[in-house]
């Protein structure tokens, strides 16, 4: 007899979906039939006239390729569009770049493309200019490549005219508030940079710096000492430097002080917690307390400034702890911000002798010239040579760096324009209430950085950026700024750009028929530019309130944690002193990207993981993937060993898809689809798990919990789909024929499967989805991302049935378990091998019952037998041979082979079969 191919028989899968991804190689041709299908207008176009949900972009700053940061900041945020305009909503993505400021001009200068004191203002600005906008295009590429879509188009620049004149007016409403004013304060300056920084560009690293205590001695008592002679007050500073610069002593006004006699350095008046330890470190004994006074008896008090002619009065100050120190606390006002304080209360200069390279001038006498670095090994010998050292030593501890150029920087009086915080702080603070902040904790971050804030120095002294629209009278310097100034400059920034403020004079700017209030009507403009947070924290009025596709306030602000001091802040600071508002109506954070351990990437350390590489080694959307993973909100971590992991996770994903989709290849959903009614128990049970699925992926996605959506789909797709619904399918599917009531059924709920999981996993594996969705059958839109989300259907949802399931496969696990345990023993192979006999108790009999035709089909076994309840606990698994020959077909062992003339190697199911 002729032998028989019954393989030719099956119903086996058949796809040309690949099973390997090829993602680095694919995706690309995604990106290109995007864009040439404009997919962007598309999706607006099919949600016009619905409801907006407006995620305003961050605008990242235009220096360099973009890093894992940039790569996480962008594929959350095109999450949170796609699944908003999937689920109904006209949700644009309009990308913003960030392209003023420092780093640029550095970069220019660094890469030797012009030295910048040897050109004028307006050519160092073009080639800023220039740098900026290469960059942009580079980010722009690489953002693309994510696989993020947005108006790559037509994005928002700081630098282009449009922007700049709106920026010009929200200072302008600002300045007509009141809200700005020019000060001589102690700001943070980076004497490297030559600038002004604000609090949001301060880093603190650990620095070594000396620590000194300096005896101060009391010319005058006030009569509020007794025996006034040889009386000294003890400061200790970490900034010898600003020894100069003192000009008084601050005790709080509560706290007691002690005056402490000693052998060698008279009597030393200091705080009664500290002096033990004080008196320890300078290595004194034989020391006696003779005297006890609160810190406001001694409010008045004259000392000798140890190294100058002049004076330091005793002040009194709330600043002032008992955490370090002698609780005498050395005052400058010119160098530091409750030192300025003090000073302000007790009429004291504002006196910082030092220039803005941080270099003393002549003010500081003997040290003119040397840089504050150099100054703080000279003033200690000065104060040693003059006796009033009592210890030298050195510390680590948190000290301010410029985040630009990482290094350490001053507190330094320079006369600087700041915004008023405080003339609309009340308002901030309330503002920040009508927020929804994600995750809670942000909103009292928030409030605690502006609760104490003050003011902002807005003012740079730098070239690349957008001038400060103010002018001054040559003759009696006043300032000038009014609406009708403001106007005439953001008209002209309009049509020629804020170079026009170096190209022109002032005279040029300014309307016709000017004067000040003197007489005169000459003026000079302003040569600082504006902090670039202030050009960041305008885009709420230069972008949302000018672009007819946004709105204003945005529905949310996406950004790293660092950013409630940076973007969050000064846009809410700008909009709430010009709107009344905050700009936002919900902001969310994510953390920071570190390596495998949890540290900070960097160069030095050699384990930084950077995005492009991700890409030619696993593709995007295994790099999207990685970013759902995760809880975002904490520090994310990135290695090779996760990225393994995630491209194994996406192959098992992948597989089942490709599986469901072999499967599918003869079905037609118009045609051959089933009522629910006549669906297979089964099938509806893998349809109610469905719905289950749907909710707790849409409930993720509308929560931002991405790492609930991943471990839900991976939990569905490996545990729910292929260790068990697609594997107890697979004799229905191959076995049964083609068109039979049992196949159909099972590729009716394999369908809706597929539409559905394409659909939850487009927000994240946007490249994948869009190939799954080519080869999907039925009709269908063009793109998955034109698609509507989907929703549970209520009809679909059978609890009753869920139940009587989730008893059975509790039992199925005791089944497998078993089984696994007698093909260690090689008792049997492949479980088609093997005969059960089950003993159940009660319970387990009575959630088997029901199923006890189908439990061969539901354990994948030839042969089981389900006895009666007994005296047994739970459920006993006796598992044996099967009895019988194997069918060629199907597998299954059954004594029934060969009783079939015609097909006597097969079962007598696959003879009825054929």
């Amino acid at each position: 007899m002729e032998e028989k191919d019954y393989g030719k028989t099956l119903n086996l899968p058949k796809t040309d979906f690949p099973m390997r991804a090829g993602l680095p190689k694919r995706e690309p041709e995604f990106l290109e039939q995007w864009e040439k299908t404009d997919i962007y207008q598309k999706v607006r176009n099919s949600r016009q006239g619905k409801e907006k949900y407006v995620l305003h972009d961050g605008p990242p700053y235009a220096n360099g390729d973009i890093h894992m940061g940039h790569a996480l900041n962008k594929v959350l945020k095109d999450i949170i569009v796609k699944h908003k305009s999937m689920s109904g909503f006209d949700s644009p993505y309009v990308p913003g770049w960030d392209t003023h400021g420092l780093p640029i001009e550095h970069q220019v200068v660094k890469k030797g493309k012009v030295k910048r004191n040897e050109v004028t203002p307006l050519e160092f600005r073009r080639h800023c200019r220039d740098y900026a906008l290469r960059f942009l295009d580079i980010q722009r590429e690489q953002f693309k490549r994510l696989g993020v879509r947005g108006d790559w188009d037509n994005p928002y620049v700081t630098l282009k005219p449009e922007f700049e004149a709106r920026q010009i007016e929200v200072f302008g409403e600002m300045a007509n508030k009141g809200y700005i004013y020019k000060g001589l304060k102690p700001v943070h300056w980076c004497p490297q940079c030559e600038t002004a920084l604000a609090e949001a560009e301060i880093e603190y690293a650990e620095h070594k710096s000396p620590s000194i205590y300096v005896r101060f001695n009391v010319t005058d008592a006030k009569g509020k000492i007794a025996d006034p002679e040889n009386v000294w007050f003890v400061i200790w500073t970490t900034t010898p430097w600003t020894i100069p610069a003192n000009l008084a002593i601050s005790l709080h006004p509560d706290f007691t002080y002690v005056r402490v006699r000693t052998p060698k350095h008279g009597d030393l008046i200091l705080a009664e917690e500290l002096f033990g330890d004080v008196m320890e470190t300078f290595e004194i004994t034989g020391y006696e307390v003779v005297a006890k006074y609160k810190g406001k008896e001694l409010e008045g008090i004259v000392c000798k400034h140890p190294l100058y002619d002049r004076e330091s009065v005793v002040v009194l100050g709330e600043h002032v702890t008992l955490e370090a120190g002698t609780g005498c606390v050395h005052t400058a006002p010119g160098h530091g911000q409750e030192d300025y304080e003090v000073g302000l209360r007790y009429g004291l200069d504002i006196f910082a002798p030092m220039d803005h390279a941080g270099r003393f001038t002549q003010e500081a006498g003997p040290f003119a010239g040397l840089h504050y670095n150099e100054g703080n090994k000279r003033v200690s010998q000065a104060l040693e040579e003059e006796g009033a050292l009592l210890s030298l030593s050195f510390l680590k501890h948190p000290y301010p760096h410029c985040w630009r150029c990482k290094e350490p920087v001053l507190f330094r009086a320079t006369e600087q324009w700041f915004a008023s915080v405080e003339g609309f702080r009340k308002q901030a603070l309330e503002a920040i209430k009508d927020v929804k902040w994600i995750p809670a904790w942000g909103e009292e971050r928030i409030h605690n950085m502006i609760v104490d804030r003050h003011d902002w120095c807005i003012s740079r002294q730098r070239v690349w950026g957008v001038p400060i629209p103010i002018f001054y009278c040559t003759s009696c310097n006043k300032e000038l700024i009014n609406k009708e100034t403001i106007k005439a400059v953001s008209e002209l920034f309009a049509k020629e750009g804020s170079d026009a403020w170096f190209a022109r004079e002032a005279n040029e700017i300014l309307p016709a028929g000017t004067a000040c209030g003197c007489g005169h009507n000459e003026f000079r403009k302003e040569t600082d530019i504006m902090d670039v947070w202030f050009d960041s924290g305008s885009t709420h009025a230069a972008v949302l309130e000018t672009n007819p596709d946004l709105t204003s306030p945005a529905d949310l602000y996406l950004e790293g944690s660092d950013q409630y001091r940076g973007w969050f802040q000064s846009s809410l600071l700008t909009s709430v002193a010009t709107r009344d508002r905050a700009p936002y109506k919900a902001t969310l954070t994510h953390g920071w990207v570190v390596d495998g351990e949890g540290k900070k990437m960097s160069k030095s350390l050699g384990n930084v993981v950077a995005p492009e590489h991700i890409i030619k080694q696993y593709g995007a959307d295994i790099l999207r993937l990685w970013v759902s993973s995760t809880d975002f909100r904490s520090d994310v971590r990135v290695s090779q060993d996760i990225l393994k992991q995630l491209a194994e996770v996406y192959r098992k994903i992948r597989n089942t898809i490709r599986y469901m989709l072999g499967n599918c290849h003869d079905f037609n959903p118009q045609a051959h689809a089933l009522s629910y009614d006549a669906l297979d128990e089964l099938d509806r049970y893998a349809l109610h798990r469905l719905q289950v699925l749907v909710e707790r992926v849409s409930g993720a996605y509308e929560d931002f919990e991405f790492h609930v959506v991943f471990h839900a789909i991976h939990n569905f797709c490996v545990i729910e789909m292929s260790n068990f619904y697609m594997d107890v399918l697979k004799d229905r599917l191959y076995t049964s024929p083609a068109a039979s009531p049992g196949r159909r059924s099972a590729q009716t709920v394999m369908h809706e499967i597929l539409v559905t999981l394409t659909k939850l996993i487009a927000p994240v594996l946007t490249f994948t989805s869009e190939e799954v969705w080519g080869y999907l059958p039925g009709d269908k839109e063009e793109s998955v991302q034109l698609s509507n989300w989907p929703q549970s259907r209520p009809e679909y949802k059978d609890e009753e049935l869920a139940k009587r399931w989730q008893k059975l496969l509790d039992y199925r696990d005791v089944v497998t378990r078993r089984l696994e345990e007698a093909r260690k023993e090689k008792l049997i192979g492949a479980s088609l091998s093997a005969a059960l006999d089950l003993y159940p108790d009660e319970d387990a009999y009575a959630a088997l019952a029901p199923f006890k035709d189908r439990l061969p089909e539901i354990f994948i076994v030839s042969a089981c037998t389900l006895h009666e309840p007994t005296g047994n606990k739970g459920l006993d698994v006796k598992v044996s041979t099967a009895v019988g020959e194997k069918c060629e077909r199907c597998w299954m062992i059954h004594p029934g082979v060969g009783e079939s003339v015609e097909h006597p190697t097969l079962c007598p199911r696959c003879s009825g079969v054929l």
